[in-house]
Order: C-alpha cells, then structure tokens, then sequence
C-alpha cells in the first residue's frame, strides 16, 4: 500500500478489499462467499436488530520479518465465539469453517498486512448475528457470518506508554449471571456511557466496578485489569468479565518469567498496594497504567511514576509481541503461519 503511513495507523477501520460471508439457512452451513461490498441486507425484523442475537471476536495477523503471516492463538477465538453463540442462543459456526473464513479473508486482503516493524498488524472481526425474521422474543432460524479485516495500530493512542484512567460507578459494563462472560455487542453499548464520563474527565477509559458491591475490580473498558506486586502478576476473577486471549497468555508468560499468578477479586483499595498496573487485550497488548482516578471519591492511584511502564510489565510486553510477529521461539506453539 503505497499511500499508507503504517507507523501512524489509528485503531480504525479502514476499508479492505473484501470480506467474508456465510450464511446458515434451512439447518445447514452453506459455502464461504466472498465480497468486495461494506454493506449487507438485513431483514428489517432480523434478531440481530431487535433482540441482541449478535456476537463477535476481535483478532490479529502479524507479519514477520521473514515475511511470513501468523495468526495468534485463532483456535482460543474460536472457543470464545462457541461459548458467546451459545450464551444467547445463536447457531455455531464450525471450527472448519472459523479456521477457513479467517485465513481466506487474511490472505485476500495480503496487501494490507503491514510490515514487519512499523508495530501494526491486520485486525480481523469475525461477527455472527441473527439475520433471520422474529418478532416474538425468540431466538433466529437463519444466521450469517462474516469476517473483514482492517489495518490497525495501537488501541490507545500513547501505545506502550503509561495510560489514565477513571472509576465510575453510576453505570454497569455487565452483570453477574448476565452476558458479561461472552463477547457480545449488548456488554459494549452499557460501556459507552461510563466511556463517556471517563473521556469527559479526561482520561482514557473506564475502570468498572462489579455490580453488586461496587468495590471490586471488573473491567477496564473493553480490556482486562492486571496488577503486579511481590513478584505475583494478579488478575480479576469475576463471572461478568470476558476471558481475555491476551490475558490468558500474559499469564502463562508471566509463569515463565517466575511470577506467581493468581485469579481473584480484587478490591479497589487493594490499588496502593500495587507496583505495576495496567490493561490487556487483543486490541491493546498491553497498557500500562500511569494513573487511576476515582471519580466519586475524588481520589488518584498514581503508578510509573517516572512516565515509562513497570520492569516486568514491559518484559512481558516485548515477549509477547516478539512471540507474535515471530521474533522470537513460540514455546507454547500459539503461533500458526498461514503463508
């Protein structure tokens, strides 16, 4: 792509050549379709519209400085997306049929993979919704699933430099025993309002408490919450929080690198305590965070305090990146090249 700045790349869609559809009607799967449209028609009664039958994964395709294209731990997406169909009730794609849509839309779009060290990467939205009629409260015979992809940068736009962030607690992200658990749109558009807030005050997101209490960690935004202290990288356990891929891999690196790793609740107070925190997710890898303000409380948590991310934060980082681009041995073998 001659007219593309990859370096300066937004997290942003920008459009591709085609995507990938298909659609399950009268029982069955039918065949990959491929298109070169940003739009679709939709039934004006569809259950995507009406009843939140919509659910999607986020994702990544690295180019190496061999040139060759990886994708990162797909199969774990592909888990995900199982678990959030059958949360509300949609039909499942099969594993084939994951594993074949997200290849052939990487590889038709090969010209927006960016290179090797400008720290961009091919972003990938698998998306299943309801696209069959309903107007009782039910859930949808027919089905479609679709992939397009997306050049992308960093997430935040500090990238791998401290963040801030605010608490809020006058909105909910999700609910124990609700949806909070699988990736659907539903869990995004509660979060805008506290995203509102957050960026009104001038930070970058929020950081949600659980519901019930209001003095646990859940989520920050659309990512997951991490703290290290005492050599032990700690996460949240919550029932309303999404597994993250990321997470889970920072986890077992953090093991790698000694850390003790524990999955509990964490009270917001238990803030002062930490040496490191910071977000993680497939859009941002990792964040790390410089501040933390409770809105209400009129309280600050600062961390970084010289402006750069914590020691085992950034070893974590760069060991994870390198493992994705190739850079460096893939231990865990959660790397799969696919050209």
């Amino acid at each position: 792509m001659q007219n593309l700045d990859w370096s300066q790349l937004p997290f942003g869609y920008l459009k591709t050549d085609y995507n990938i559809r298909c659609y399950y009607r009268d029982g069955k799967w039918g065949e990959l379709e491929v298109s070169s449209s940003e739009y679709i028609n939709l039934h004006i009664s569809a259950t995507a519209l009406h009843y939140g039958q919509q659910a999607f994964e986020g994702m990544k395709a690295y180019r190496g400085k061999d040139n060759k294209i990886r994708l990162f731990r797909w199969e774990e997406n592909f888990k995900r997306m199982q678990r959030s169909a059958d949360g509300i009730l949609m039909q499942p794609i099969t594993k084939e049929l994951f594993k074949d849509a997200i290849t052939k839309a990487v590889l038709i779009n090969e010209r927006f993979v960016p290179p090797h060290g400008t720290g961009a990467a091919l972003y990938l939205r698998p998306l299943l919704i309801g696209s069959g009629p309903q107007i009782g409260v039910k859930p949808a015979e027919e089905y479609l699933f679709m992939v397009f992809t997306t050049p992308v940068g960093p997430y935040f736009k500090e990238g791998f430099t401290p963040i801030k962030i605010a608490v809020v607690r006058d909105s909910d992200r999700a609910a124990p025993l609700g949806t909070g658990s699988i990736k659907v749109g539903g869990n995004y558009a509660s979060s805008l309002t506290g995203a509102k807030k957050a960026h009104d005050e001038g930070y970058g997101a929020p950081m949600y408490l659980d519901s019930i209490h209001k003095k646990y960690i859940d989520e920050i935004g659309a990512a997951n919450f991490f703290g290290i202290k005492n050599n032990t990288y700690i996460t949240p356990k919550s029932p309303s929080i999404l597994p993250s891929i990321t997470n889970m891999s920072i986890m077992q690196l953090a093991e790698d690198l000694g850390l003790k790793v524990e999955r509990r609740p964490i009270d917001i107070e238990e803030l002062e305590t930490f040496e490191e925190v910071g977000a993680c997710g497939t859009a941002a890898i990792i964040s790390p965070i410089g501040e933390i303000y409770d809105i209400d409380k009129d309280k600050k948590y600062n961390f970084c305090k010289d402006g750069k991310a914590g020691l085992i934060s950034t070893q974590i980082y760069e060991k994870l990146v390198a493992i994705q681009y190739g850079d460096e041995t893939d231990p865990h073998n959660w790397v799969e090249i696919i050209k």
